[in-house]
């Protein structure tokens, strides 16, 4: 059978390639015409559109760059017209794919969305369009079947499929040489995988790195970002080091005594390789005054947000500074704070269940496709 997937971001490329792999091998025919990156792209899947090129960042990102969106939009329509798929699968990436779903609505073929929208934390009227348009949701987040219960929208959780990815990193044994890491211990630096927020964050990050010359500090390189952008955002800091490591965040997690992360999938990440972590965010004022304005929700990370209390400190736009900063990480580094983070990451761990996400939603998925062949 024929998929068309579309995948806006370096996380959904992630579970899109591991999605892929597990319908390849529920549906050996299977063949895929992808929006997403590198990742899908390795699984041998046709990419129409690599998701750096819609990169944009919050709500001026999106206003300043709305004409590129609207002909990004117009050509993936005649992209799916054309190619005529069995289904046509959604992962996250809620402002491109609901127009895309509201506009496929007609068309003969499976609507399903793999990782929900965050419409438990704004915008709740989108359920409408997914109620109508989507003919299966698989969720990732414990809560969601409940909240989606309430809206009499039956979905299916799955499980994350984070628990899945970290079940099978192996780390190399090399990774400190060939980096060139010292015994000290490592403190990891994430500021994001967008241009915008690791600008907005990744200076005052730096900024407590020459109080701490016992540990080693490392940031965690976004794939679609150059060396020269962390370069110049570090430029001030040259008389400490700082290492660069690209395409490594889990080898860097797996080593790490502690982090300091922008808020995103990689607050998750970082919890399940139990590694104490502060959360930060920092936007343009408009942007941060809009989404006070439509977030419903009482955090911002997914590690407090799924277990319903604050596991990590959140640090938000001029709350994060470098003095708040460094009280933070203190508690990180030595004291009962420390050991508290771990014994909640033991709970959240329960709460997001057995491996498998992707393997769930695969079956789901292939068994509710009819071929058109």
């Amino acid at each position: 059978m024929k998929y068309y997937i579309i995948a806006g971001e370096a996380s959904g490329d992630l579970h899109g390639a591991n999605l892929i792999k597990a319908i390849q091998r529920e549906d050996k025919d299977a063949e895929f015409r992808i929006w997403g990156g590198d990742q899908m792209q390795a699984t041998g899947a046709y990419l129409v559109s690599h998701y750096k090129e819609m990169a944009f960042m919050g709500f001026v990102g999106v206003i300043k760059n709305i004409f590129k969106i609207i002909r990004r939009i117009s050509f993936c329509k005649k992209d799916i017209k054309q190619y005529q798929p069995d289904a046509l699968i959604f992962i996250d990436y809620s402002g491109f794919n609901l127009r895309i779903a509201k506009w496929a609505k007609p068309f003969n073929f499976r609507k399903f969305y793999y990782i929900s929208p965050q419409v438990w934390a704004s915008r709740s009227g989108r359920i409408k369009l997914i109620k109508a348009t989507i003919d299966k949701m698989f969720c990732i987040l414990p809560f969601e079947k409940e909240f989606y219960a309430k809206h009499q929208y039956e979905v299916e959780y799955v499980g994350h499929p984070l628990v899945d990815v970290i079940a099978q990193f192996e780390p190399d044994p090399h990774f400190e040489k060939k980096h060139l890491l010292d015994n000290r211990p490592i403190i990891a630096l994430l500021p994001g995988s967008r241009k915008q927020e690791i600008k907005s964050v990744l200076a005052i990050m730096a900024s407590i790195i020459p109080k701490y010359q016992q540990y080693q500090f490392i940031v965690a390189c976004a794939p679609s970002i150059s060396d020269n952008i962390y370069k110049e955002l570090l430029q001030d800091y040259t008389e400490v080091d700082v290492g660069l490591v690209r395409n490594k965040t889990y080898e860097l997690l797996y080593r790490a005594f502690a982090a300091i992360v922008t808020s995103g999938t990689a607050t998750l990440e970082t919890a399940l390789f139990d590694v104490p972590q502060v959360v930060v965010y920092k936007g343009s004022a408009l942007n941060y005054a809009i989404a006070k304005k439509v977030i419903q929700v009482d955090y911002i990370s997914l590690v407090n947000l799924i277990s319903e209390k604050e596991v990590v400190k959140e640090l938000i736009q001029d709350v994060f500074n470098e003095r708040t900063l460094e009280s933070e990480l203190e508690k990180l580094i030595d004291g009962p704070a420390r050991f508290t983070i771990l014994e909640n990451y033991k709970k959240l761990k329960t709460l997001l269940g057995e491996p498998g996400a992707a393997s769930k939603t695969a079956k789901s998925i292939v068994q509710l496709t009819p071929s058109k062949q």
